[in-house]
């Protein structure tokens, strides 16, 4: 007997190859025109076309084998949903197609094994359909009856849940029927109303409700009933068994039953007492700060707007806006639950100076105090509370062993119009605050609106300045530094200067302080510092100007970490050499040790070092001494005001070494007083003004 598995052995010629891949193209093209198989139209034509291949080559087989054609059968019913209708459109196919094909020529001789391969085929399709059918209904058999276990098993688990709910809420569950009666109830219920919950059962709900609260649950369940709502929600007045009133809020919905009929109501009951005592402490601690108890910025801002609407005409209110001083320094060494303490103990204290007082004191962020003082005929001045307020600060308090006294700065508004906006008045105290601790420690500074505006204008400015530089419009510009015995040119200095269209350039001190607000003057510096050394090696070339080149440094340029890295690179990319460059730095910034250093190494280069906005005082001279300095610049104040004493302390200055140098000078007579006072070099109007670097070199005399 033959392998009825085995493929037949049998190799066509290339026509005859030609010949049944049309044939299956014919057959992949009709048949995806009436089935729907999970398979692309290549991938079916790929398939029929191996099918198709063992049909013939099982036609030309000896023995002719049925069993290897009704295989051809069962793999097409394998395919997918191929059904009765693929099975039709693969007789009518492959019925003509067969005869047509060259390898069956004569057809007399085929058209027998045709017939019977075709019947074969359409046999193992039918058997193969037949049991597929088979196994479908028998896994749906399985499906439904796994469908029904789980739907009970559900049930029973759904059941044991609300049974589990309703036993361990803290809310009241009641099941009530249609007519208004209690079929079941928790015990959370029965805790809120003091019934024991099988008590509860067979009471109808409205005989729970308080009198004047009945009529509107009457209406909500007539609502839920009638289908107009899903779910209800109302605050609702409940006797509990003693006959106090209960405030609580309910929620209904009414429960169907099968095939969308009405069933029971459920009811939820919350106690609204513990709500509303929860919802007023979460308003406090979201009003409040957590840590002093003290009302925080939001609340402050909410209050200052109704006590500036209300203000007394005559005395108004006032705004301080506190910094405690030094807190940093605080945490910082002691921790942050000293700290902690510590803003606490300034929390009591400002209350207990102003408990006489009509005020709401709050904390802001950080170590930062705000008072709203609304005035009276009795209450102190500005300067007498301030006063108070520090004194009664520097009395030690004592936290974890440690003696503590704080002061503290403060920005105050008092009086503002009743137009003024709670975040403007804010942002008013806010920066006169800022203003009060620029000089030192414990001031206080009263609002201005000329100083207000003019602080805004400066503000406006530097956060443009950057656009007006890429733009162009800041330049540079160069003066002389002359001998001030002999009038004869030692060096130039170089500066900034904004020109601005339509309104009047900035010089150099106006641009670095607008810069030095934002930190731009480190980029601007260092762009001004490559300018000028490319000039000057210029000039140098041309032989149109040998000497020093001078540039005044800001404190945040005196104390840039980077500064010496900028120089020695500007240097290298512009050929100067160090010992023709001359930077000098104002001498209040030597304390911070990073200016110190960077004027050592600078000076160890070989830059001219200078110290600019000299004092003649005792920490200045000793600045002197200790640091590898080649020259002063005196302060513009003293190069001003001339004073007598200045005489007297010049030759203390030479002793160390140094020349002095003055800017400011204008006109014959301060020259003369500062040559007679000691002075080695001076710059100023009378010596020659800003120019460019054109107008500069055509000032010079001729080589």
């Amino acid at each position: 007997m033959p392998n009825p598995s085995r493929r037949p052995e049998f190799t066509p010629r290339p026509d005859l190859v030609r010949a049944r891949v049309a044939l299956a193209r014919k057959w992949t093209y009709l048949l995806i025109g009436v089935v729907v198989v999970p398979l692309s139209r290549e991938e079916l034509d790929r398939e029929l076309r191996d099918q198709l291949d063992l049909l013939c080559d099982a036609l030309h087989a000896e023995p002719f084998d049925l069993r290897l054609l009704e295989q051809v059968g069962e793999r097409l019913v394998a395919l997918g949903y191929v059904g009765h209708a693929g099975l039709r459109c693969t007789a009518e196919v492959l019925g003509k197609g067969l005869l047509a094909l060259p390898e069956f020529q004569p057809t007399d001789r085929y058209a027998e094994r045709i017939v019977l391969g075709i019947g074969a085929m359409a046999c193992g399709f039918a058997d193969a359909n037949s049991r597929s059918i088979f196994e479908q209904q028998q896994s749906m058999q399985m499906s439904l009856l796994k469908a029904v276990r789980d739907a009970n098993w559900s049930l029973k688990q759904s059941e044991a849940r609300f049974d589990e709910v309703a036993t361990s809420s803290t809310s009241g569950i009641m099941i009530v029927d249609l007519n208004g009666r209690l079929v079941r109830a928790n015990d959370a219920l029965g805790d809120i109303l003091g019934y024991g919950a099988d008590e509860l059962a067979g009471i109808a709900l409205l005989d729970l409700a308080a009198p004047d609260s009945a009529e509107f649950l009457r209406d909500a369940m007539a609502v839920l009933l009638d289908g107009g709502k899903d779910r209800v929600r109302q605050s609702q007045r409940m006797l509990r068994k003693d006959g106090d009133v209960a405030r609580l809020t309910l929620t209904a919905s009414l429960l169907r039953g099968e095939d969308d009929g009405t069933g029971h109501f459920v009811v939820v009951v919350e106690d609204g007492t513990e709500l509303a005592l929860l919802q007023g402490e979460l308003n406090r601690q979201a009003l409040h700060d957590v840590l002093t108890g003290l009302p925080n910025r939001q609340f402050f801002s909410t209050q200052l707007e109704t006590a500036v609407r209300r203000a007394d005409p005559e005395h108004g209110v006032t705004v301080f806006h506190l910094d405690i001083d030094a807190f940093g320094m605080v945490c910082n060494s002691l921790g942050g639950r000293v700290g902690e303490r510590l803003l606490q103990h300034v929390a009591q204290r400002l209350k207990s100076v102003l408990s006489h007082e009509k005020a709401m004191i709050a904390r802001f962020d950080g170590d930062e105090f705000g008072i709203l003082l609304e005035n009276s005929a009795t209450t102190p001045g500005i300067a007498t509370i301030m006063k108070n307020i520090n004194e009664d600060l520097a009395e030690p308090t004592y936290v974890d062993g440690h003696g503590l006294a704080v002061s503290v700065s403060a920005g105050i508004v008092d009086r503002p119009g009743p137009g003024l906006e709670p975040a403007e008045l804010l942002r008013a105290a806010d920066l006169t605050l800022r203003r009060a601790k620029v000089a030192r420690r414990g001031q206080w500074e009263q609002f201005h609106h000329a100083q207000d505006a003019e602080d805004r204008r400066d503000h406006a400015l530097a956060v443009v300045m950057p656009g007006a530089w890429e733009h162009g419009e800041i330049g540079v510009r160069y003066r002389p530094i002359a001998h001030i015995e002999t009038g004869s040119l030692t060096g130039v200095e170089a500066s900034l200067r904004w020109d601005r269209p339509g309104i009047a350039p900035l010089n150099h001190d106006r641009c670095a302080a607008l810069a030095e607000e934002t930190g731009l003057i480190l980029p601007l510096g260092e762009w001004l510092l490559r300018i000028v050394s490319g000039q000057a090696v210029w000039w140098r070339q041309r032989e149109q100007f040998d000497r020093l080149l001078a540039l005044r440094l800001t404190q945040h340029q005196s104390t840039d970490a980077d500064l010496v890295s900028r120089v020695v690179g500007v240097l290298e990319e512009t050929g100067l050499k160090a010992e023709h460059l001359m930077i000098s730095m104002p001498v209040g910034v030597l304390p911070i040790a990073d200016a110190a250093d960077n004027l050592t190494v600078l000076a160890d280069m070989g830059v001219y070092t200078v110290l600019d906005d000299f004092g003649l005082g005792p920490l200045d001279l000793r600045a002197v001494t200790d640091l590898p300095v080649k020259s002063v610049r005196v302060a513009r104040g003293l190069v001003e005001s001339q004073a007598p004493y200045v005489t007297g302390l010049m030759p203390l200055v030479r002793e160390s070494g140094v020349t002095i140098a003055v800017d400011g000078i204008d006109s014959a007579e301060q020259a003369e007083w500062w040559r007679a006072a000691g002075a080695d070099f001076a710059t100023g109007d009378f010596y020659g003004t800003a120019s460019t670097p054109g107008e500069f070199v055509e000032k010079l005399e001729p080589r």
